[in-house]
């Protein structure tokens, strides 16, 4: 397993309950993983928004979400949180292992 995946499997490990992952979403799960390594604990919402606006755009290019996060409704934005929280979590864990 690459570091990179094992990374993205941490995140999911780290998802609160209440989270729920859209299906076959592992390539999603490494974006979140280069998220953690290129900003750590700094990651934010709006970061988390773009890299699954990212990925949502070779699945359904037309969703209506696919826009700037500043364009979201505030219940959408919050839909963002677990993420963030998973992110900024794992990173922790791998500032804490060295890696």
């Amino acid at each position: 397993m690459s570091y990179l995946r094992a990374d993205a499997a941490l995140i999911r490990e780290l998802l609160p309950p209440q989270a729920r992952p859209p299906a076959d979403a592992d390539g999603l799960f490494l974006l979140y993983a280069v998220l953690m390594r290129a900003k750590g604990e700094q990651v934010t919402a709006a970061d988390v928004h773009d890299a699954w606006a990212a990925w949502m755009d070779n699945r359904d290019p037309g969703h209506s979400a696919i826009v700037p996060f500043d364009e979201l409704s505030r219940a959408t934005q919050r839909e963002d949180e677990p993420y963030v929280q998973a992110i900024q979590a794992a990173a922790r864990v791998r500032a804490q292992d060295g890696s």
